[in-house]
Parts: C-alpha cells; sequence; structure tokens
C-alpha cells in the first residue's frame, strides 16, 4: 500500500506496474475489484482517501459472488473513475452543459476501454469467463481470473 512513483514512466512501463501490482493484491487475497482499485490508489495522486476501498468491496465474484459483471472490469470502470471521473458533477452550471460533458468527454473514454476488454474476453460476465473452468474455487479458475484483473488494471492504466 505504499505509493508507486510513476515519474517518466512509458505507457507500456505504466500498464505492465498497472498489472503487476494487481496481480500481487490478488495473491494478497484482495478481491478482483478491490486488486485493480488498490493499483490505481498506489499509483495515482487521487487525492481520494484509503477508505475508498470500501465501495469496491461488494463487486467481487462477478457482484457479491453472483458471477454478474466481472469485478475486475468493474474495478477498471472505478479505478478510471478515480482519474477522469467528474470530482464536481455540477460544475457545469447547465444542465445539456453535463450531459454534453459526460456524453461527449467522457462516456467515450470509459466505453473504449470497456469494448477493449469485451473484445479481448468475448463477454463482461463473470460466470461466461469462470465457467469453462467448472469449479469456481479450483485453481484454473483463479489462475484465469488473476490474469484478467492484471489485464483489467493495465488497460484502466492505457485510458487513464
Amino acid at each position: 500500500m505504499a505509493k508507486i512513483n510513476m515519474e517518466g514512466k512509458s505507457l507500456e512501463e505504466r500498464m505492465q506496474i498497472a498489472q503487476d501490482t494487481a496481480k500481487g493484491y490478488f495473491r494478497q487475497g484482495l478481491n478482483c475489484t478491490e486488486c485493480v482499485m488498490r493499483t490505481f490508489l498506489d499509483m495515482h495522486d487521487t487525492g481520494l482517501p484509503e477508505d475508498v476501498m470500501c465501495m469496491a468491496t461488494g463487486f467481487g465474484g462477478g457482484i457479491g459472488h453472483t458471477k454478474n459483471i466481472c469485478g475486475a472490469i468493474t474495478g477498471a470502470v472505478l479505478a478510471l473513475g478515480m482519474v477522469k471521473g467528474r470530482r464536481d458533477p455540477f460544475e457545469k452550471e447547465e444542465m445539456k452543459d453535463r450531459v454534453h460533458q459526460l456524453q461527449g468527454e467522457i462516456y467515450p473514454v470509459f466505453g473504449a476501454m470497456i469494448k477493449e476488454i469485451e473484445a479481448e474476453y468475448g463477454t463482461l460476465i463473470c460466470r461466461e469467463l469462470s465457467d469453462p473452468f467448472g469449479d469456481f474455487e479450483g485453481k484454473a479458475r483463479k489462475k484465469n481470473c488473476m490474469q484478467m484483473i492484471g489485464y483489467c488494471a493495465a488497460i484502466a492504466e492505457k485510458y487513464a
């Protein structure tokens, strides 16, 4: 949980650091969403308190272990939001300007990231990503999830 110095690092180096850090957190028992968020807190000066991590906990295992949307993907969205999200949604005075900011500036970045992840894996659903391994608690599924966690952290870093 130490800040990682990213000064002077290339995009490829930052992506590799994100991947390795997130996988390391999975090995330490963090859930998929927590791994990606914790990585971004380490890599970026978000100004957010450490206790924002509590927001990630329920998304693990495809939201509360229901195997719905993959927690690593949710973690990528939350992590990217820490860097690219609106700090003050009311910053723009007019509603039309708020909507334009979302649709013209923010959603395209998040959407592109999700499309890239879906193109890589063919789905965003935890059940579909993990069921080929049968046993959700088995080593093959855990290894697959660790790879996906690393990938999602790296892709989120790419879009950050």
